[in-house]
């Protein structure tokens, strides 16, 4: 059975963002990473038999709206926690992907009450001890589709996504948000150098989670997060590249509803 979402737009400083939200249960706030929102899919529909989500589209990010003067990640954060406190969403439990663990990380710095429980899944923002962040700026959406994943063959919803090819209407909305991750992320790229030293002082339970074959992120990024965030847990899933809520949604749903409760 499939859930029902609402999609919305709220208002935040004179601009708007998108807003997916459906389930039922407490609220689950899901931030999505650098490819943009893609809706729906499984482990958000899993998830939503547990928890009422609420999966925002980022500032400046497809149909929100540009916020222009957006310069940081810092400063979506501070977007989010505006947005968070307007819905009455303080203290909520929450899941960050990639870019989306960046911005919850900053989010996490900044209010110590936003969040109840955080989960960071294969996320930017700290530099790698060894190893380098793959430059998307250099790489054809095809060739950052095939860094996602560890083996495309096990993806359950890879036909659905990317069966059909690139349309140009899905290449123009990946060039759009390539756009604005440059502004928020290019230099120093994709990481923040005060974000370990602030993370000290996040008291929120946090569980860190990678996949183990990540060509995008280095597994080592995981473990400066889980050292930088006091009584953090990294759980490493096998066999996995950048993306395990797609590539092993039924495993990333376990550890995740686990954690959550």
């Amino acid at each position: 059975m499939t859930t029902e979402f609402t999609e919305e737009f709220v208002a935040i400083g004179g601009e708007r963002i998108h807003l997916l939200k459906g389930g039922a249960g407490e609220p689950l706030l899901l931030l999505h990473g650098v490819d943009g929102n893609r809706g729906w899919l499984r482990y958000v529909q899993a998830l939503s038999d547990r928890y009422t989500v609420y999966a925002p589209t980022h500032p400046g990010f497809g149909d929100s709206d540009p916020f222009q003067w957006m310069e940081s990640v810092r400063d979506v954060a501070a977007i989010y926690t505006w947005l968070m406190r307007d819905l009455k969403l303080e203290g909520v439990r929450a899941i960050g992907v990639s870019l989306g663990g960046w911005v919850a990380a900053e989010m996490a710095v900044m209010s110590h009450h936003v969040f109840s429980k955080l989960m960071l899944v294969d996320a930017v923002g700290v530099k790698p001890e060894e190893g380098e962040i793959l430059d998307i700026f250099v790489h054809s959406q095809r060739e950052l589709i095939a860094a996602n994943f560890h083996d495309p063959t096990q993806v359950p919803e890879y036909e659905a996504l990317f069966g059909d090819g690139v349309t140009r209407e899905q290449a123009k909305d990946v060039e759009y948000n390539r756009t604005v991750a440059a502004r928020l992320c290019w230099k120093p790229y994709m990481f923040n150098p005060t974000l370990p030293h602030l993370l000290a002082g996040v008291r929120v339970p946090t569980r860190i989670v990678w996949g183990r074959q990540d060509a995008m992120v280095p597994l080592n990024c995981g473990g400066l997060y889980q050292r930088a965030i006091p009584d953090s847990e990294l759980a490493v899933i096998e066999n996995c590249g950048h993306t395990p809520h797609i590539e092993k949604p039924d495993e990333f749903v376990e550890l995740a509803l686990e954690f959550l409760a």
